[in-house]
């Protein structure tokens, strides 16, 4: 019963999902048409199993009808990032080998960039408007047949490392021969850990490109319960969902919750949440103080997790291991976690190192086989390339990225821990703290800050958000200068593109770390 067809069939009038904004819903029995429909057009266009096809979609109705379409094709489907330069976009689609693109006609402009590379894409169609050059994906459809294909197989996505660090990685996992409803890995983790089922309504307030939206919202329609689209976050309006819609499920990352937070109190306490059984987070380390205020003002529903695009491994923890193990992300539920230093050597529990997966799932970097080496331990074991600790009951704690630690006169200091910090002063929004050229010391701390309110920036701001590090942590690892931005390049994922930052800085630097 792990497939929307089984529920199209059971309940076809109940809502797969529905866009927040506009109101439309797509019920079991649409999705399951149009899904069908979908797959009748990939065949009529000679695309077969194994073949890929790439997304460059918002949040739409029509997404989920494509991406069901393409996995009971027995395809690849790569969902972009709308973040994407045309040269990063057009790396993308040339690497998975697609042979079809489907662009929201909003990006046009996106979509139009595109066109006249790419020479492999061999279709190119356009949803909820026009773009020159572009098919219209409910026209072609719409003139297919609703019956299911004589040859479907399970076909699975295929996505790219959001590129925070350098070129975006795809993640592929081979094909294997199996019904399109056959369980999957997260089907277990969501029933048994997160008490997802077929009465879930699941809040999805994230770009569905991301793995995490794009895979958790599949699964509950794998369970036949309903999601709840964003079509973009928003503070108040989520809190409006939840209540509005007796939301059961759903996830987020740290930046969310810092914005809710900061809401007016009469404001953030207007709304209910009462059905809410279970609150998702990952993406990016949460504030102590942060998970703390969402614990009080939620309950003990919070639910973190540890991993990536690579499913590598898995972990995890609930409101009440974390109240007992304060800063954790929980213990491996898939893979075994080993802390190795640098040379290789395994470190004992305490000691901080970069974090690896032993006898976890395997995966590759698409057509990538250096990175994929550089991902990999002399034993095999296989990293994200994150750094942190586990304690002596198997807890992790995350630190930082490695590729984010500055080196000032010789000391390591990792990041996170000051803008974990800064973020929770009244006056910030939100902040990247990075390595920036000092002659003297290498690199020194700069503090890049989002101010609630942009017309208080200024020196003052500044010397006081240095005071307010140096009253919690050691002066070294406290910034030296504080720069003010109206808005930090942040993916909507939550992710930091820490790199455009310190390009910034080191464009005219005689070296750069």
């Amino acid at each position: 019963m792990f497939h929307p067809f089984h529920h199209a069939r059971a309940n076809p009038d109940k809502p797969a999902y529905r866009m927040a904004r506009s109101g439309e819903i797509v019920t079991y029995g649409q999705l399951e048409a149009r899904s069908n429909q979908g797959a009748q057009l990939f065949r009529s266009l000679g695309l077969k199993r194994g073949d890929a096809i790439a997304l460059l979609l918002d949040n739409n109705a029509r997404f989920f009808e494509i991406c069901w379409a393409a996995q009971r094709a027995g395809l690849f489907y790569t969902a972009m990032s709308t973040r994407l330069s045309a040269s990063e976009a057009e790396y993308i689609v040339g690497d998975c080998g697609a042979k079809l693109l489907v662009a929201s006609a909003r990006l046009a402009g996106q979509a139009a960039e595109l066109l006249g590379r790419n020479p492999a894409v061999r279709h190119r169609y356009a949803v909820g408007g026009e773009i020159a050059g572009h098919a219209s994906w409910e026209d072609a459809v719409a003139a297919q047949p609703v019956s299911r294909i004589a040859d479907e197989s399970a076909g699975r996505d295929m996505l790219y490392s959001s590129g925070t660090t350098g070129r975006p990685k795809g993640v592929k996992t081979e094909l294997v021969d199996e019904a399109i409803d056959a369980p999957t890995p997260l089907l277990n983790v969501a029933a048994t850990l997160y008490g997802l089922g077929s009465d879930a309504v699941y809040l999805s307030p994230a770009p569905l490109y991301h793995a995490a939206p794009l895979r958790f919202n599949m699964t509950v329609m794998r369970f036949g319960g309903s999601s709840v689209i964003m079509e973009h976050f928003d503070a108040e309006e989520a809190l409006a969902l939840i209540e509005r819609h007796r939301v059961t499920h759903s996830q987020w990352v740290p930046t969310m919750f810092v914005r809710m937070l900061k809401l007016p109190p009469e404001l953030r306490l207007r709304y209910r949440h009462d059905a809410l059984r279970c609150a998702i987070h990952a993406a990016a380390p949460c504030p102590v103080e942060v998970k703390q205020a969402m614990i009080d003002w939620w309950g003990p529903v919070l639910y973190e997790y540890y991993a990536g695009t690579e499913n590598n491994g898995f972990v995890a923890c609930t409101s009440e291991e974390w109240l007992a193990h304060r800063g954790t992300v929980g213990r491996a539920l898939v893979g075994e976690l080993r802390i190795l230093d640098e040379s290789g050597r395994v470190l004992p529990p305490g000691e901080t190192g970069t974090i690896y997966f032993a006898n976890g799932p395997a995966f590759e970097y698409h057509n990538d086989p250096k990175k994929t080496a550089e991902s990999r331990s002399p034993q095999g074991w296989s990293t994200l390339g994150d750094v942190g600790h586990v304690d002596a009951e198997g807890y992790l704690f995350l630190t930082d990225r490695k590729h984010f630690m500055i080196i000032s006169g010789g000391v390591n200091i990792y990041p996170q821990e000051v803008e974990n910090l800064l973020v929770t002063h009244p006056k910030v929004a939100d902040v990247a703290v990075i390595g920036v050229p000092n002659a003297e010391f290498g690199e020194e701390v700069k503090a890049v800050v989002q101010p609630m309110d942009m017309g208080a920036a200024g020196p003052q701001l500044a010397e006081e958000l240095i005071a307010f590090c140096r009253s919690s942590l050691s002066h070294i690892k406290c910034p030296k200068s504080v720069d003010f931005e109206a808005e930090l390049p942040r993916h909507p994922t939550g992710k930091l593109y820490k790199r455009l930052l310190r390009e910034r800085y080191w464009k005219d630097a005689a070296r750069r770390i």
